[in-house]
């Protein structure tokens, strides 16, 4: 069973995108708001106004245009989302002994042993009230003794509240939740349970673990055991200030400028597919140059959170031709990407994330199959 000692916080920002593009647009608070195009892609989120006519993210934009066409579809600015979420983020380094970033408007906390000092709810409220004061973002918490029933309860106590759910009531709180409140389970395993006759946790928690892994292999005990509230699963310690770089010093100076753009593809490449692999995205870009004097200048960006070569190497190259002297001969140069976090899909809204992200799986798959350098940029070569 779960450790009583155990207490973790879960925070979402509420309708994080649709939130920043208010304050970035007050007219539109109150407005039934759609990021999305309405003729094609789909939905990436909405306010909760547009949600009462049955629109929700996934949907494809032309469905949520016939369920609210007077619906004000927006592209958004996604360069404040990576901003808001920084600054959300370090609000909560300042206070927090331990926390994981689990997307770009989730995190998770680990209070475990504050209550031996101060009450952790009361701290929570505290530091929830100091991040909608100092970003005007609604934030909802969920606060319990492990992840799984904290992220329910932050679901539960949307939008923009909070609910405790002490030691021992965990199966009481879960109880009369439709089963498909739990993390993992889809649409598809939704109807599955349906089929059998399981609506609610609480007809999960009536069957035995066998029953269930006949019907599911062996999630169905996994299954079980959540609907008992019993989650194992730590909180990983959040670490931002991690790297991935790669750089290359010449066999011979280089002054041939359009070698000098194929290596940068190159290199820009190499880390992003590095950065895919490791399951991470990155905030921030830089371009290293050195001289044969030995003379060494670097520029960085900050960029929306990505691991996706199409949006890296533009800002590598951009990052290059303000580094670079023209006509002087190069000696080494280097990418590097900072700012690490989990992969958070919800990155760059504006690209269809879906179709991008099985675009750049192929492609790794095929470098992992045959090799890196068999599958590359044209403008690398």
């Amino acid at each position: 069973m779960n450790d009583p000692q155990r207490i973790i916080a879960h925070f979402d920002l509420d309708s994080f995108f649709v939130a920043v593009e208010i304050l970035n647009d007050p007219s539109l608070r109150g407005k039934p708001v759609i990021l999305g195009h309405k003729e094609r892609g789909i939905v990436t989120t909405c306010s909760y106004e547009a949600r009462k006519f049955g629109v929700h993210s996934g949907m494809p934009g032309n469905k949520a245009f016939q369920l609210c066409p007077h619906g004000i579809f927006i592209k958004g600015t996604y360069g404040s989302y990576s901003k808001y979420s920084r600054w959300v983020t370090e609000i909560i380094a300042s206070k927090a002994p331990l926390f994981e970033k689990a997307s770009i408007d989730e995190f998770y906390l680990d209070l475990t042993g504050m209550d031996k000092f101060f009450d952790p709810l009361q701290w929570t409220i505290d530091l929830r009230q100091q991040i909608i004061d100092e970003t005007r973002l609604p934030i909802s918490f969920g606060m319990a003794s492990n992840k799984m029933v904290a992220k329910i309860a932050t679901d539960e106590a949307k939008p923009n509240g909070y609910l405790h759910i002490p030691f021992g009531k965990e199966k009481e709180f879960l109880a009369p939740l439709a089963v498909n409140k739990i993390p993992g389970v889809g649409d598809h395993t939704y109807e599955v349970l349906k089929s059998i006759g399981i609506k609610t946790i609480r007809d999960v928690s009536l069957r035995t673990p066998e029953e269930l892994e006949a019907r599911l292999g062996k999630w169905g005990v996994s299954l079980w055991q959540k609907s008992h509230g019993i989650h194992t699963r730590e909180v990983t310690q959040y670490h931002e200030a991690k790297s991935i770089s790669t750089e290359n010093t010449f066999f011979e100076n280089v002054t041939d400028v359009n070698f000098l753009m194929s290596e940068l593809v190159r290199q820009t490449e190499k880390i992003a597919f590095e950065l895919r692999e490791d399951g991470k995205v990155a905030g921030c870009i830089a371009v290293k140059i050195r001289y044969p004097n030995f003379e060494t200048t670097s520029r960085q960006t900050t960029v929306p959170y990505t691991c996706a070569d199409d949006e890296i190497i533009p800002v590598a190259k951009e990052l290059f031709h303000k580094l670079y002297k023209k006509g002087t001969p190069v000696r080494l140069m280097g990418v590097r990407l900072s700012e690490l976090t989990n992969n958070a899909v919800q990155t760059n809204i504006f690209s269809d994330v879906e179709r991008k992200t099985d675009l750049y799986k192929a492609i790794d798959d095929v470098k992992n199959k045959f090799g890196k350098v068999k599958l590359k940029r044209a403008s690398s070569s």
